[in-house]
């Protein structure tokens, strides 16, 4: 079970917003901005092939992820589970994400975690004050949300496909059902799930292509873990910088 790089593979697995944030799931009020057509043939194939080409010019995204089912332990000593992860990414490489966390089963709090270029820190669960992120963890928000080499090729490598048909998701969605490969499962989640195919549903818009919602079931050992991923506010600037105390300390070494 490869449960040590799993706050890697979540962070990562969302990558990312914070405070000033609200659900990502209520998409309503964007829709009278949402494009109107021309749509995507309501073919399986056509709509994945456009997906693919979509997904991996991604320069920017806002995502909400839940997790249901079996805990997800972020941290080698298995203490802090998952439950909720907000985040934003901007391409090239910068990402934030607020988690919800669970403490040894009972307590809940929130840690954050910043990607810059190849610099990450992660917050404090006492302090809350962010610290460069400890050695030992394969961390970087920045990682999951990968456009070319995650989504892109998680897209153009499903097999199966169908179209299930289409659905009131925050609007109108195509909803395709494929499974992904175990290789493009493992690179879209920095290496949580391993030689593990899933079987996986999108919500796609019929215009732009873009996947606005995603879920899928992994499992571990016999236990299963259910996620839900929302995706928003494509193309948007988000500004991600240091964390302030990271900033000081810079500045105070200097």
């Amino acid at each position: 079970m490869n449960r040590r790089r799993v706050l890697g593979a979540v962070l990562g697995a969302v990558a990312l917003v914070l405070p000033a944030c609200s659900g990502g799931s209520d998409n309503a009020t964007a829709n009278a901005e949402e494009p109107t057509g021309p749509t995507i043939p309501a073919d399986p194939i056509a709509i994945q092939d456009a997906s693919a080409t979509a997904m991996g010019d991604v320069t920017s995204v806002r995502f909400e992820l839940d997790r249901s089912g079996a805990p997800i332990f972020i941290d080698r000593f298995e203490s802090l589970s998952l439950e909720h992860l907000l985040g934003r990414f901007s391409a090239p490489k910068s990402a934030e994400a607020l988690i919800d966390v669970q403490v040894n089963g009972s307590l809940n709090t929130q840690l954050g975690a910043i990607a810059l270029d190849d610099e990450v820190w992660l917050s404090n669960p006492v302090t809350g004050v962010y610290e460069p992120l400890p050695a030992g963890y394969d961390l970087d928000p920045s990682n999951f949300f990968d456009p070319v080499n995650g989504w892109r090729p998680l897209m153009a490598g499903l097999t199966g496909v169908e179209l299930i048909g289409t659905a009131d998701r925050g609007g109108d969605r195509y909803h395709i059902r494929g499974t992904a490969p175990a290789a493009q499962v493992a690179d879209i989640t920095a290496g949580l799930v391993r030689n593990q195919d899933v079987v996986a549903d999108f919500w796609i818009h019929p215009v732009t292509a873009l996947v606005t919602t995603a879920e899928f079931t992994t499992v571990f050992g016999d236990e299963e873990t259910t996620w839900l991923l929302d995706l928003s506010e494509y193309g948007e600037t988000f500004e991600i910088s240091p964390p302030p105390d990271a900033s000081a300390e810079a500045s105070t070494e200097g």
